[in-house]
């Protein structure tokens, strides 16, 4: 498989969703905000790449040493401690893990840091009942915010090429729209706050299935008889193929699965579908299904290891 070839194709899919009007970064916007980027993991460290690749000034904060260190040689200014992120900043930007992890760095004291009027704009996959509590301490500590997750994984974020799911008010967005385009190649705003993550969810529980379809697909063939080299390059051109696949299908090919996208986030993401629907009066039966499997993917050592993974998880 040419991953080339294949990282085209995924980033030729993002690019067909709707896209709003394209503004570009002004000058006298960049140079009179102070922005922070807090989380740099996979995705938040690539992003953050690609701001001090543009000329912005930035500050970056990460609760473990070793990856601001990977930013500061990019010329970013380190905040060793949460407080030095938060205090002065305009604009902050977060991407981290889990609902859990944002509400622990940013409730409470991380809100009741930040100056008056700042804007506070999350790229975390959380839940919709989740940032609406989060724009509601927001308020209470007298700042903006907007919920801005992201599709796309590692190669999207590295590309700037992610699709932004933006929930909230519009003239919050208008003050970073800038930012966001040097970040990502669409932005959708969905509406008020809820709406990103309502519609991320959905995208993710599809991603989620989907992988799951294809890895099981993949060992019922092989069940049958069929070469797994055939399988591999032949059913991701399939009409009925997930263009992602393309991609996975090279990582199951060399038996590497150096995380895009961890296993174990994928889950968390079914997990949290889940958990809205129910709130919803709704109920999952296949993505609850899959959540079922893929935690046995986590049970077996495999969380931190790309979703691809669950084709070998279904092997064992």
């Amino acid at each position: 498989m040419n991953y080339d070839r294949s990282q085209r194709r995924i980033a030729k899919f993002i690019a067909n969703f709707p896209a709003g009007n394209r503004m570009l970064p002004s000058k006298k916007q960049i140079t009179n905000m102070k922005i922070s980027f807090v989380g740099l993991g996979i995705m938040g460290s690539r992003m953050a790449i690609n701001l001090l690749n543009a000329g912005i000034e930035l500050t970056v904060y990460n609760r473990s040493t070793d990856p601001r260190k990977k930013l500061i040689e990019k010329g970013a200014k380190e905040a060793e401690t949460l407080d030095q992120a938060l205090r002065d900043a305009d604009i902050v930007f977060t991407m981290l893990s889990r609902p859990e992890v944002v509400s622990k760095v940013m409730f409470n004291d991380g809100v009741s840091t930040m100056k008056q009027d700042s804007l506070w704009v999350d790229c975390s996959t959380v839940n919709p009942s989740f940032t609406k509590e989060a724009e509601q301490k927001a308020k209470e500590a007298g700042i903006n915010y907007l919920e801005a997750p992201v599709a796309g994984s590692l190669p999207q974020a590295e590309a700037a090429e992610l699709v932004f799911f933006v929930g909230g008010n519009k003239m919050d967005l208008e003050k970073v729209s800038h930012l966001i385009e040097i970040m990502g190649k669409k932005t959708l705003h969905l509406g008020d706050i809820g709406k990103g993550a309502s519609f991320k969810l959905v995208v993710n529980m599809m991603l989620g299935t989907s992988m799951m379809a294809f890895a099981e697909a993949l060992r019922l063939g092989e069940s049958m008889g069929l070469e797994k080299e055939f399988l591999l390059n032949t059913l991701p051109g399939l009409p009925v193929a997930a263009p992602f696949t393309q991609l996975k299908a090279g990582l199951i090919k060399e038996e590497k699965y150096d995380p895009q996208f961890p296993l174990e986030l994928l889950h968390k993401d079914l997990h949290l579908a889940s958990v809205s629907a129910n709130e919803n009066g709704y109920t999952l039966s296949f993505a609850d299904a899959a959540k079922e499997l893929y935690q046995e993917a986590i049970n077996k050592g495999m969380g931190r290891e790309d979703m691809a993974a669950i084709y070998k998880s279904l092997g064992k």
